[in-house]
């Protein structure tokens, strides 16, 4: 399966998205991409996703970004 890391302003991995399921570097699911948002477990809009940025609901502030597709598994 594909997966994209999501990466901090700073640029380090926090986060991994595989499908639409959002994971900690843990492996632990902690939410999904749903449309323009990342919802938490509980379904609570967290984060606002424009192309591969991701930003706080209520202002322009970055949280960080979303990196390039992962190969196909072959």
């Amino acid at each position: 399966m594909r997966y994209r890391g999501l990466l901090d302003r700073k640029g380090e991995l926090f986060a991994y998205l595989e499908g639409n399921n959002l994971y900690t570097l843990g492996g632990d699911l902690t939410g999904r991409l749903e449309g323009n948002y990342i919802l938490d477990m509980a379904g609570n809009q967290v984060w606002r996703v424009y192309k591969d940025a991701v930003y706080t609901i209520d202002s322009l502030e970055a949280i960080g970004y979303f990196s390039a597709k992962s190969p196909e598994d072959i």
